[in-house]
């Protein structure tokens, strides 16, 4: 044939940087450093909820397209309790199979081809390919280190005639950047002046070290315009299951839902019972997940600084941006291809998380929601690594 198989839209794109690091980690036996997956479950009794609901029959038949009602109810319980914000579990809640689904879903129901989409780069990457397939356009403010602040003036001066939304996400992956009130009071004063929608990627939410978590959807004049996406794998350390949830006015919720049923439809039945459980979980929970992360966080960042990298100490999320500039004239990316023949641990580029291929050319990305053990013994590798011999310097 001559016509390309795959649709134009996402040519270049190709297999995940996360399949491809995780792949050279099952085979050279490396300490994966890279996904952001923990290495142990969450609560037993959120698995014992699990096993409970397929054992009785609960959900292991199709759930209700928007969610079961335990957990929509959950959902705007945990929204009520945290942020004092109230929300209609029936009207203005819907789960989606993790928060992958949920950016996709309100992207394809919210975008017009052509339309433009202001996101602060470095990103997930499946901001970039939801917005390609919805043939809109991405507009990206860049994250600078050693700080990551979002660039206000140039998040205003982007605003054209053909820009329909912000996709926000704080607390931010991969730089841990965690936006201030006044930042985002600043971002919801743009938004509200120029009629844009907000989409707030949320999943790191109680995964907080300094500053705090501020809906913006609780600012100003941002209650009918965002959709705020959580997760339940970030937060409970069950993100095999794929539970996320879109909150929203009714009508943003509906848009979204249309979306979203062409999508998975529905999925994860028994695993919803499970995390409206866990959102019940007491505050002592949610304060043990940040301080134990914490000091996961400290622990990798001082062998990471032992072992010769420049350390940008994260506010949030459970990874450590690095730069490699003192270590190797290598880009990021070849740099991790080489790193666990060199010494057994992977890691990800950031510059494949960038449009602005320079700022992130010497950018490593390291996951610390492990054991603290195994951060222990990639410590240990990092700081014994023959970065000369190794052919990356």
């Amino acid at each position: 044939m001559t016509r390309p198989l795959l649709n134009s839209a996402l040519a270049g794109m190709g297999t995940t940087i996360f399949a491809e690091m995780s792949a050279l980690a099952v085979e050279t036996a490396s300490i994966n450093l890279g996904q952001g997956f923990p290495d142990t479950d969450g609560p037993a009794e959120i698995a014992a909820a699990a096993a409970d609901a397929i054992l009785s029959g609960r959900g292991n038949q199709y759930p209700p397209g928007p969610g079961i009602p335990e957990l929509r109810h959950a959902v705007a319980a945990h929204q009520k309790r945290f942020y004092s914000i109230d929300i209609d579990p029936d009207t203005e809640v819907l789960v989606t199979a993790g928060a992958t689904e949920a950016i996709a879903a309100a992207l394809l129901a919210l975008l017009e081809p052509g339309d433009e989409v202001i996101a602060l780069e470095p990103y997930y990457d499946s901001y970039a390919a939801c917005i390609a397939m919805a043939g809109a356009r991405r507009v990206p403010i860049t994250l600078r280190a050693p700080d990551f602040r979002p660039d206000l003036d140039a998040i205003r001066d982007a605003v054209t005639e053909r820009t329909r939304l912000i996709l926000l996400n704080t607390p931010h992956n991969p730089t841990g950047m965690v936006a201030t009130r006044a930042e985002l009071t600043e971002i919801a004063r743009i938004a509200v002046e120029r009629d844009l929608l907000v989409v707030a990627d949320e999943v790191y939410e109680h995964i907080v070290f300094e500053g705090e978590h501020i809906p913006i959807s609780t600012l100003p004049g941002m209650r009918e315009r965002t959709v705020t996406i959580g997760s339940a794998g970030k937060t409970f350390s069950f993100t095999g299951w794929k539970i996320g949830w879109v909150t929203a006015t009714p009508e943003l919720v509906g848009a979204v839902r249309t979306a979203k049923q062409f999508l998975t439809f529905v999925s994860g039945g028994p695993f919803q019972y499970a995390i409206a459980a866990g959102l019940a979980l007491p505050d002592s929970f949610y304060a043990e997940l940040s301080a134990g992360l914490k000091g996961k966080r400290d622990l990798l960042a001082a062998g990471l600084v032992a072992a010769g990298f420049d350390v940008f100490t994260p506010q949030g999320t459970y990874f450590i941006t690095t730069s490699i500039a003192g270590l190797s004239d290598a880009d990021g990316l070849d740099f991790c291809r080489r790193l666990p023949y060199v010494c057994g641990v992977v890691a990800v580029p950031n510059a494949v998380f960038y449009d602005d291929k320079v700022a992130g050319r010497s950018q490593v990305r390291f996951a610390f929601c492990k054991r603290s053990e195994v951060l222990s013994a990639a410590a240990d590798r990092l700081r014994q690594a023959d970065w000369s011999a190794s052919g990356a310097s």
